[in-house]
């Protein structure tokens, strides 16, 4: 999904140069904006992969040293 919406943004970055040099301002802003979103989307999908990687080694590093206590 992170490729998707990274495909999405630079897609939206290629069609707002379009707009620019064919003078059409509104439209180029509109699709620009769409890229920022799905830039965003992007990232946002990143970071939740990467709290979830943290997360989960978190737990097995708490799980880890729990078994360590018992011995």
């Amino acid at each position: 999904m992170k490729l998707f919406w990274l495909i999405v943004a630079g897609g939206c970055v290629v069609v707002a140069a379009i707009f620019l040099l064919r003078g059409d301002f509104d439209r180029a802003l509109v699709v620009a904006a769409v890229g920022m979103v799905a830039w965003f989307l992007n990232y946002r999908m990143q970071v939740k992969e990467k709290l979830a990687e943290m997360d989960s080694a978190q737990e097995e590093n708490i799980e880890v040293n729990d078994l360590d206590e018992d011995k």
